[in-house]
């Protein structure tokens, strides 16, 4: 591996820049009393949210080392490595929310099943949880490919070029590969994700036998209605 995890972990900030989606959390965040943040990578939403004055208790859980590495350079807020499955907390926030199109990473029924009802019982009776999936019938992961890279200068000032290769498309899974490359094209690293594309049926049955009820689902980040072309699923789900 010529660029280490924890290289990767700070790109991903150079690549995912604060923008209308962040926005759009960050205000449920500071409405919230208590809040989990399920995959929260580097910690960027619940930084945000402690810098601009929430004073109750703020959670963030990822099972990456590398990206929690960054993230507990905040002290101030609580942080937990492991797994949404395996959350260990009962009836002690007021909201959840998974960022990032965290939530496509549950690719097996079984784990999403699991990842939901750890997500159900860590919030209070009336308690919301809020995410965003992309929607299958727009097809975005035909827009992945090569011929699009992504010029970036990393945190240590290092030039490098960052681009997409789609693998596989096996039912509603995508197999993603993101490669970080010098300028020159000179490979460093290939990392490989699977992402669960869910329509929103099937998603809103996963969310019904979890427990769950929609409460709002919108298309785009200025909350216009979701509809059939819309790039997102946004959903507040209410237990």
């Amino acid at each position: 591996m010529r660029y280490s995890d924890e290289e990767t972990a700070a790109l991903y900030n150079v690549l995912n820049p604060w923008g209308p989606s962040d926005e759009f959390y960050l205000g449920l965040v500071m409405e919230a009393r208590a809040v989990l943040d399920v995959g929260c990578g580097t910690g960027t939403l619940l930084h945000r949210a402690r810098g601009a004055g929430h004073t109750g208790r703020l959670c963030g859980v990822d099972p990456d080392r590398a990206m929690l590495g960054l993230a507990r350079r905040r002290t101030d807020i609580e942080w937990w490595e492991g797994k949404a499955a395996a959350m260990p907390w009962s009836n002690e926030f007021d909201l959840a929310v998974m960022t990032g199109h965290a939530f496509q990473c549950l690719v097996d029924d079984d784990d999403l099943r699991a990842s939901l009802a750890a997500i159900r019982r860590a919030l209070v009776e009336g308690g919301r949880f809020a995410f965003e999936t992309r929607n299958p019938l727009v097809r975005e992961w035909e827009t992945w490919t090569p011929d699009h890279p992504i010029d970036v200068v990393d945190p240590a000032g290092r030039p490098l070029r960052v681009s997409y290769r789609v693998e596989a498309v096996v039912g509603d899974v995508v197999t993603l590969v993101e490669i970080t490359s010098e300028r020159d094209g000179t490979v460093l690293r290939e990392d490989r994700a699977d992402l669960r594309f869910l329509d929103a049926d099937t998603l809103a049955a996963f969310l019904t036998e979890a427990g769950f009820r929609i409460e709002a689902q919108y298309g785009d980040w200025s909350r216009a209605p979701f509809t059939e072309t819309s790039r997102e699923i946004i959903t507040i789900a209410r237990v």
